[in-house]
């Protein structure tokens, strides 16, 4: 028998480790592998051969506290691999390591760079007859993955974004003053989180008054037009504002040469931050009303105690079903979510194609915007993946975690 080896890769989420633990559970409970690993810090833990071993996880208590561990058990890595023709070595040592170890199945939990490492071992070893199985696992709160209906992780991070703006937003009346809270949220490209702020609005009740999104040309005039507009009706206004808003030009609202924190990630992504600030600044200005910036950071992604047991499950099954796929001789593809029906909400996890997933981008479809709003297209897509609370352990009022 062969061995599983299982990793973690990109930013975190509420629920990565949620799909950790249904991979590991399908490889502990298969006849398919006499060992299953993890490695440590991605693909960089793959060159440095640290690697551990998971099998302390057929304790089922210990199972389920990582399935409500935030942040990544095993760590992460933003290695970028070269192409084949750049670098054949380094895919020789990778396989080398594989082979010393006797991995017959390699699972990368990510979002769309993880899902490029996939894609690139999945493609050296069919082309040099390796039998390892490649499996990818998907993971983003941006919830920008081609093919498969949503992300696991994306559903937590929108509950955790449509209460934060809820509550904001009452926080922000209680004073008898015009004022406007601008609320940044994450997505570079795709405005599927921000537009999560609109899950708090009722029939009768806005708490997400604006919502600016990457897709469509963030025009200052608009917004601040619209703004005016609304605080004619209510004292408080709140924009729920992407940090990847672009100008007319297609340019990075939030990205200046002048920055320290200017440039590129390893994977040639813009460095984005403060665009809450210079639309503060602008509203301010314009209007002469109170205005101040909450950004949401990194608490998007990590607070699993306020997850969705939706996402939580799915993300288990999709780890699970990840390895089983692998099991049955599939290689090179993400087992991705096929939306059946939403009401009642039902869909099926389903192995893609890895080339036609990798490297590309699923942005919101015209479809679900309208202006500063989203439509009903988008609020029935994406309120079932939010819905449910999961049966959180805790000490002294603390969440419990497993710490590696």
């Amino acid at each position: 028998m062969k061995n599983l080896l299982i990793g973690q890769s990109g930013g975190p989420t509420a629920v990565i480790n949620s799909s950790l633990a249904g991979a590991v559970s399908c490889g502990l409970n298969s006849s398919h592998f006499e060992k299953v690993f993890g490695t440590v810090n991605g693909v960089e833990g793959i060159l440095k051969e640290n690697f551990i071993s998971m099998d302390k996880f057929r304790d089922e208590k210990l199972l389920n506290l990582l399935k409500q561990t935030p942040s990544s058990y095993l760590g992460s890595c933003r290695k970028k691999l070269p192409t084949l023709d750049e670098n054949e070595q380094i895919y020789e040592e990778i396989f080398s390591i594989f082979e010393k170890h006797n991995i017959g199945t390699f699972a990368y939990i990510g979002g769309n760079d993880s899902m490029d490492t996939v894609l690139k071992l999945s493609k050296y070893a069919k082309e040099k007859n390796i039998d390892i199985k490649i499996a990818g696992i998907p993971k983003t709160i941006d919830n920008d993955l081609v093919l498969t209906d949503h992300t696991p992780g994306y559903g937590s991070a929108a509950k955790f974004i449509a209460n934060s703006v809820k509550q904001l937003s009452m926080d922000s009346r209680v004073y008898d003053l015009k004022s406007v809270l601008v609320v940044e949220i994450m997505g570079r490209n795709a405005g599927w989180l921000t537009a999560a702020a609109a899950l708090s609005n009722t029939e009768n009740e806005r708490f997400a008054d604006i919502i600016a999104l990457p897709e469509t040309p963030f025009l200052p005039d608009s917004l601040i037009s619209e703004t005016e507009k609304i605080l004619k009706e209510k004292n408080t206004v709140i924009i729920a504002l992407s940090e990847g808003i672009k100008d007319k030009n297609g340019m990075y609202m939030g990205e200046s040469i002048n920055s320290l924190r200017a440039g590129q990630d390893s994977f040639n992504h813009a460095i984005l931050g403060g665009v809450g600030r210079t639309v503060e600044s602008l509203i301010s200005a314009s209007l002469g009303v109170k205005t101040r910036t909450v950004e949401l950071s990194t608490l998007q992604r990590s607070a699993s105690f306020a997850a969705s047991s939706c996402d939580v499950e799915e993300a288990f099954r999709a780890g699970f079903f990840g390895v089983t796929f692998a099991t049955e001789g599939k290689t090179g593809f993400m087992a991705g979510f096929k939306r059946i029906s939403d009401q009642p909400y039902s869909m099926e996890i389903v192995p893609f194609d890895i080339e036609k997933v990798a490297n590309f981008e699923k942005k919101m479809p015209a479809e679900m915007i309208n202006g500063f709003d989203v439509t009903e297209k988008f609020i029935n897509y994406a309120k079932p993946l939010i819905f449910g609370e999961p049966d959180i352990s805790y000490t002294n009022g603390i969440i419990d975690f497993v710490i590696r």
